[in-house]
This record gives structure tokens, sequence and C-alpha cells, in this order.
């Protein structure tokens, strides 16, 4: 069987509420979430894993402790492992985000995020 395509839209209008990701697939030791945001999360930083997202939906406005970044759709950045940053959606924002499979969104290594059905 061919491997199954996933409808990026569909899989963020299931998402039952803002700042909880779904895992919709594994790359290589890697999970791609799916995830809404909306408000502002709380400062973090993941100690040994980078974390990329990409823009689907929004404007997401990411703080950095020496500077701020804006991402518009079709827009990704890289935030470096130990690096402390602040995401931040004025209004709802879809990203993708691409990072270590195990790692939880406030860096913790202990949480797991539901996998898309």
């Amino acid at each position: 069987m061919p491997p199954t395509k996933t409808n990026l839209s569909d899989a963020a209008a299931g998402l039952p509420e803002h700042w909880s990701p779904r895992v919709l697939g594994d790359v290589s030791g890697h999970e791609v979430k799916v995830s809404k945001l909306l408000g502002e999360f709380v400062w973090h930083h993941h100690d040994d894993a980078d974390e990329m997202f990409l823009v689907l939906r929004g404007e997401l406005l990411l703080k950095f402790r020496d500077g701020d970044v804006t991402l518009s759709p079709g827009e990704m950045l890289i935030v470096p492992a130990g690096v402390d940053h602040l995401p931040v959606a004025e209004e709802e924002v879809v990203t993708l985000v691409f990072e270590k499979a195990g790692v939880d969104k406030l860096g913790d290594k202990a949480g797991s995020v539901p996998r898309f059905a």
C-alpha cells in the first residue's frame, strides 16, 4: 500500500483547542505536528532539541530574549536547542511544527502529544 496523504486544513480543523498539537507523522525520529495557536504561550526552551515552526495560516510572533521575529503564511523558522522563545498569536494561527520525538511543548521529555486520528 502507498503512504497515506494528510490534508493539513482538515487536520487543523479537527483540533479540539488551542495550544494542543497533534502528531501527524514521524520522520526519522522527529514528529510532524499541527497546532492551532491563540494568545500568548509561556517563555520556554528545549535543552537538546531544535524546533521548526512553519506557519500555514495567520501571523505568528516569536519573541526571543534579544529580539522578535514575525512569521507569515509560508514562512518558517528554526529555534535552536536551548534558545528561550515565546510564541504569541494575536489572532488564530495554524502551524506545522517539526521536532525531535518525545519533546513536549514546554521542552520536557516526559509528555507526549496525541496522534492525529
